[in-house]
C-alpha cells in the first residue's frame, strides 16, 4: 500500500471538504472551519492511516459529520452556491449572460430545496465527481441508494424546473 501525505493525499482535499461543508451548513465562516477542524482530526489520527481504505473517504465523512454538528447547533441561512462553482460560460451579450445567471439561480434554490440527503448525494455526485462508492460510504448507505437518490434529486430539479420555464412558476 501506497505511504500516505498529509502534503500530498490530504491537503488537497481542502477545497472538496470546503464545498461540502459549504453545502451542509451554508455558512462560509462555518464551512472554514469545518475544513481546519477536520484537517486537525485527520492528522491526529495520522497513525491509523495505513488501516483506512480510502483516506479521502475517511476525510469527507469526518468533514460531514462535523458541518452537520455545527449546523445542528446553529441555524444558518440559505446561501445560494458560490459563483465561482458555476463555470463560467462565454456568452455574446448582456443579456445572455444575465438569462445564464438567472438560470443559474434558480437551478440553485431547487437544489436547496430539495431534502438534506438528496442535496448531498447531489452536491458529492454532480459537483465533486465522487464514485457512488465513496458516496455510499461517507452517507453510510448502500450505492443502489444513492443511485435512486440522485435520480429521484435530478428528476425533482429537472421537472420543477421546466415548469417554471414553461409556466413562470
Amino acid at each position: 500500500m501506497q505511504e500516505i501525505s498529509f502534503r500530498n493525499d490530504i491537503l488537497p482535499l481542502k477545497d472538496k471538504l470546503f464545498r461540502l461543508a459549504l453545502r451542509i451548513t451554508l455558512d462560509r465562516a462555518e464551512a472554514e472551519d469545518v475544513v481546519q477542524d477536520t484537517m486537525i482530526r485527520v492528522w491526529n489520527k495520522r497513525d491509523e492511516w495505513k488501516q483506512f481504505e480510502s483516506i479521502e473517504a475517511y476525510c469527507l465523512i469526518v468533514a460531514k459529520n462535523l458541518a452537520i454538528d455545527r449546523s445542528q447547533k446553529k441555524e444558518a441561512q440559505n446561501v445560494e452556491l458560490t459563483s465561482d462553482m458555476a463555470e463560467e460560460i462565454d456568452l455574446s451579450g448582456p443579456y445572455e449572460q444575465l438569462v445564464n445567471d438567472e438560470r443559474m439561480k434558480i437551478i440553485h434554490r431547487l437544489i436547496n430545496e430539495l431534502p438534506e440527503k438528496q442535496r448531498l448525494i447531489m452536491q458529492l455526485r454532480d459537483i465533486e465527481g465522487e464514485s457512488y462508492k465513496d458516496i455510499a460510504k461517507v452517507l453510510h448507505l448502500t450505492e443502489e441508494q444513492v443511485k435512486v437518490n440522485l435520480f429521484r434529486a435530478r428528476q425533482k430539479v429537472k421537472q420543477q424546473y421546466i415548469e417554471i420555464e414553461e409556466y413562470g412558476l
